[in-house]
């Protein structure tokens, strides 16, 4: 019974994530949108670092798997970022629309 309430809240909180990406994208500044995915590119920095090196060294096999980790803990900030784009590119062409209509009158 915990498991699908703790599947649901996971997700809940995933989507308040991204509702506040969307929010903070679409401020008149770009800074806003970029902390987040900034934040989660430094926490994906931490995950290579918990891995535990075999005995013998560090091998080639170890360091291709530390660049793995790390890449899949970047999946978050390319969807993050993926949003901030998103949002900026819709805001930069409504920005442009509007300044078209202004000069037109």
């Amino acid at each position: 019974m915990f498991i699908p309430v703790r599947i649901i809240l996971t997700l809940l909180f995933l989507a308040g994530i991204l509702v506040l990406q969307f929010f903070l994208s679409r401020a008149r500044s770009r800074w806003p949108g970029l902390v987040l995915p900034i934040l989660s590119f430094l926490f994906s920095l931490l995950y290579p670092l918990n891995m535990m090196a075999p005995q013998e060294g560090v091998t080639a096999g170890f360091v291709v798997q530390m660049i793995v980790v790390w890449l899949l803990a970047n999946v978050p900030t390319l969807i993050l970022l993926a949003v901030y784009f998103t949002v900026r590119s819709r805001r930069r062409n409504s920005s442009e629309l509007d300044r078209t209509k202004i000069e037109d009158l």
